[in-house]
């Protein structure tokens, strides 16, 4: 999904919501067409995966972390702030 022009992949995993940049810091695509498991997501391409709570790889061939952006739960609503980077 976009929000404001930003790519964001929103993620349910361990009983928590996340929100992190859609976009692979090394290579450019999708993050949401990856698999999570235990708060990381991996990039389907080349295997890095990022730490839903900091965007930080935990490994090569990403170097580089990706934002991750603040979520509230109101209801059944899920809010996602891209201004605010966490």
């Amino acid at each position: 999904m976009e929000i404001d022009g930003t790519p964001v992949s929103v993620v349910r995993t361990e009983g928590e919501v996340f929100a992190i940049n859609d976009i692979c810091s090394h290579a450019n695509v999708s993050l949401s067409e990856g698999e999570v498991e235990d708060c990381m997501i991996e990039c389907w391409l080349h295997g890095s995966s990022f730490d839903l709570r900091t965007g930080k790889p935990s490994g090569l061939p990403a170097t580089r972390p990706v934002p991750v952006y603040p979520v509230k739960i109101e209801g059944d609503d899920v809010l996602v702030s891209v201004t605010q980077e966490s």
